[in-house]
C-alpha cells in the first residue's frame, strides 16, 4: 500500500493544521474535499481529490491504495451518513487504519449534532477496519461567533448550566497527527481545553470588561444534560494547555499585525 495518508476535510479548519504536521513527518497527503482548491498546492507531497463523503461520490477512488484515512470532514447535518460511507469505502480499499474526529458527549447529549456524531463513532467502530476515535471539545473558533455576537449586546444572556471547555485547534491537530502516524488504538482519551467556563465568562474575557448577566433556564432534556455536564470531559481526558484567554490574545495580536500591514501597504 502507499505511504499516503488520506485526509477528508483537509482544507477545513482542523485539516489545514493537520496536513503540515503530516508532511513534516515525511508522509504524503491526499486531501479529499467536495471542491477543487482555488490554488493548487505547491508541495508535491500533497495531492487533491474531489469526492463527496455525504453523497458517497468518488470515495472508493479517493481512498484507493491509502493505508491510513483520517476522516475530518464534517457539517451540521449528514455526519452519520458520511461516516458510514467512509467506513464502507475504507473497507473496500483495504485501509489499515481509519481515524475519526468526534465530539465529547456524543453519546450523552440529546441534540441532533451529538447524536449524529455518536452514530458516526458506531459506524467506524463496526466497520471491520482497524480504527482510532478521538473525541474533542469545541474548538475556540467554534465558540467565537456566538461569543462575539453576545459581546455586542448590553446584557449577556447566560443560560443556566451552559458550560464549555474549549480547546485550541493546534493542540487537536497535534494529537490527530500523532494518532495518524501511529497504529490503531480504538477509543483514545478525550481531548478538552484546560478550563471549564460558563458562557458569561467566555464573553467577559473576550470583551475585556465585566458585563451584566441575564440568567436564563434551559428547559427540557437539553437543559438537564447541560446542567449535568454531559457535554464535558471526565477525569480520564487529556487537557490542552492553551486557554480561552490565550486564544483571545492571539486574535488581538493578529488584528494588530494585520492593521500594521495594511498601513504599510
Amino acid at each position: 500500500m502507499e505511504d499516503t495518508i488520506v485526509v477528508t476535510g483537509g482544507t477545513g479548519r482542523i485539516g489545514r493544521s493537520v496536513v503540515p504536521l503530516l508532511r513534516a513527518a515525511g508522509r504524503n497527503v491526499r486531501i479529499v474535499s467536495r471542491h477543487e482548491p482555488a490554488v493548487a498546492p505547491d508541495d508535491q507531497g500533497i495531492t487533491h481529490v474531489v469526492a463527496d463523503t455525504v453523497e458517497d461520490r468518488g470515495l472508493v477512488a479517493a481512498l484507493a491504495g491509502a493505508e491510513t484515512v483520517l476522516h475530518l470532514a464534517g457539517s451540521q447535518k449528514g455526519d452519520d451518513r458520511a461516516a458510514a460511507n467512509i467506513a464502507r469505502a475504507a473497507r473496500e480499499a483495504g485501509t489499515r487504519h481509519l481515524i475519526l474526529i468526534s465530539v465529547i458527549g456524543a453519546g450523552r447529549m440529546p441534540i441532533g449534532y451529538f447524536r449524529a456524531k455518536a452514530e458516526s463513532e458506531r459506524q467506524v467502530a463496526e466497520s471491520g477496519v482497524p480504527w482510532s476515535i478521538l473525541a474533542a471539545a469545541q474548538l475556540h473558533e467554534f465558540l467565537l461567533p456566538m461569543v462575539g455576537g453576545l459581546a455586542r449586546l448590553p446584557v449577556t444572556p447566560a443560560p443556566t448550566g451552559l458550560r464549555f471547555e474549549p480547546v485550541h485547534r493546534e493542540e487537536v491537530a497535534e494529537r490527530l497527527a500523532e494518532i495518524a502516524l501511529g497504529t490503531p488504538a480504538g477509543r483514545v482519551p478525550d481531548l478538552a481545553g484546560p478550563e471549564v467556563l460558563e458562557l458569561g465568562e467566555l464573553v467577559e474575557s473576550y470583551s475585556g470588561r465585566h458585563r451584566p448577566l441575564l440568567r436564563i433556564p434551559v428547559p427540557g432534556a437539553v437543559g438537564r444534560a447541560y446542567r449535568a455536564g454531559a457535554n464535558l470531559a471526565d477525569a480520564s481526558a487529556q487537557r490542552g494547555r492553551r486557554t480561552w484567554s490565550d486564544f483571545v490574545g492571539e486574535l488581538a495580536e493578529s488584528a494588530v499585525t494585520a492593521g500594521r500591514a495594511a498601513a504599510r501597504g
